[in-house]
């Protein structure tokens, strides 16, 4: 007997139907390995077969008009707020991640939908006036927004739904049709997402085609981005994949959400008991399995033992276990492979020449709550995304020296700094190469309608549903002479 009945059909939903899925596979509870679901696995001829049934509904799903988007757009977010609860104990079954991170998710996927729904009505363009240039005169000039085609929308399995409703919701509201992929750990609660959104469909009458889900390995993914039909990839997942995605998709448009290694700055005038308690909460939510957790504390010299003394004071305060329990902040990673290689990244820290100031340790498969010091430049603990409960702390002597840290890195996707100065707020928002800059809370603060996206090897593009919208849509200028 499995963990989780699902509540939609057996096989893929693929064009019109849910069609049969040449294999299936278990999804497994991180936490103690038991079966959660068996879940469909489709293959490259599955991934083309969605292809051809998005480009074949391409034209209806982009003639559909604003009403009838935004109605299913709120329709699904309707029917997932009646099931709030068992999506939310569905997450923590396949991801393993704390039921805390599983309810904020949750309520992250509603705004996602219903902020794509209410962004149908801002979908628009502008008069332009031709006539600056002589040979202009006469003529009348305005540009509107049009769907960019077929997109394909990769989820990473830390926030599989969320990710897949920043892929899904602003596609459809483009006009798109969608083909979804969820990683191949985490795809239930994807798929049942899915279903409510096709059934919202099948009731507007609207093509059902026009939004899809595909399982499967990386052939699968790239059968459906090398496919020059595609206007364009959205994939949220590691730097490596993503460049590799980039290479292959050219010259199809992609938009890449990949990760970082987040700083988070303490200069010497910051409330110090609000700094710790920011690295507390943003870098073991989510078992830290987040791209804007904290990872890299950066720490002026003139508070550094204030913050130290009081960070391994307070370390206990977060609750490790099962990730059912409310109280759990950290659980198991999402196999014991992501935890061995994280104990491998400790280990070579700590050859380097770091020290670990608190956990370093696996009890009952839980990477304890870890805290390093003095991790140098060229170890992967600092340079790369560790994915894990793990926070590292660099000491330097004064602010310029810190923004130099966060900057000689190759990615760039959230900061913050905790000051009580103005001026160093916005030298930080002046100063710091990443695509946000956070002040006095986590670098880990997201709003899902604020434009979200990186720089370096952070990624390319922006997600938000407005800024997803422009991202999938291009301008189609018409020029006219009237006479």
């Amino acid at each position: 007997m499995t963990m989780f009945e699902p509540p939609y059909p057996a096989g893929l939903p693929i064009g019109d139907a849910w069609v049969p899925a040449p294999a299936t596979a278990p999804v497994i509870f991180p936490f103690d390995g038991s079966v959660v679901a068996d879940a469909p696995v489709g293959d490259v001829a599955t991934a083309r077969r969605a292809v051809d049934e998005a480009v074949a509904v391409a034209r209806a799903t982009a003639a559909l008009p604003s009403h009838l988007r935004r109605a299913v757009l709120q329709a699904t977010h309707d029917a997932m707020a009646s099931h709030r609860a068992e999506f939310e104990d569905l997450l923590v079954l396949e991801s393993g991640k704390p039921l805390v991170d599983c309810r904020t998710e949750v309520a992250r996927t509603l705004v996602t939908l219903q902020a794509s729904a209410e962004e149908v009505a801002r979908l628009h363009g502008e008069t332009v006036p031709l006539d600056l240039l002589p040979a202009g005169e006469g003529l009348v000039g305005f540009w509107t927004r049009r769907p960019i085609g077929p997109v394909v929308g990769i989820a990473g399995y830390n926030y599989p739904l969320l990710l897949a409703s920043h892929k899904m919701a602003p596609s459809f509201a483009a006009g798109c049709p969608v083909i979804v992929k969820p990683a191949p750990a985490t795809p239930l609660a994807t798929l049942w997402m899915i279903h409510l959104m096709r059934e919202a469909l099948a009731r507007a009458g609207a093509p059902v085609a026009a939004v899809q889900l595909v399982t499967g390995d990386a052939e699968v993914g790239s059968a459906m981005v090398t496919d020059r039909r595609i206007g364009a990839v959205s994939f949220t997942g590691s730097a490596a994949v993503g460049h590799r995605i980039a290479r292959d998709a050219a010259p199809t448009k992609v938009l890449l959400e990949l990760g970082s290694n987040s700083a988070l700055v303490v200069a010497a005038d910051a409330d110090i008991d609000a700094a710790v308690d920011a690295i507390l909460r943003g870098g073991y939510y989510a078992s830290g399995q987040a791209c804007i957790a904290v990872q890299r504390v950066i720490v002026v010299a003139e508070v550094a033992e204030r913050l130290t003394r009081a960070l391994n004071a307070r370390i206990g305060e977060v609750v490790t276990g099962d990730p059912r329990d409310p109280a759990t902040r950290v659980a198991r990673l999402i196999n014991s492979a992501a935890t061995d290689r994280v104990r491998d990244w400790i280990g070579q820290a700590v050859t380097a020449g770091a020290s670990v100031l608190a956990g370093g340790s696996v009890l009952d498969g839980v990477i304890t709550p870890t805290v390093l010091a003095d991790v140098p430049d060229g170890t992967a603990a600092w340079d790369e995304e560790i994915f894990a409960p793990v926070v590292a702390v660099r000491v330097v002597p004064d602010l310029d020296a810190a923004f130099e840290v966060v900057n000689h890195s190759r990615y760039g996707l959230h900061a913050s700094v905790f000051t009580r100065s103005l001026a160093t707020a916005f030298r930080a928002i002046d100063t710091l190469e990443v695509g946000g800059v956070v002040v006095n809370e986590v670098p880990g603060f997201r709003a899902d309608t604020m434009p979200y996206g990186g720089v370096k090897d952070s990624g390319i593009g922006r997600e938000g549903p407005r800024f997803a919208i422009e991202e999938l849509t291009v301008t189609r200028m018409a020029i006219i002479r009237p006479a």
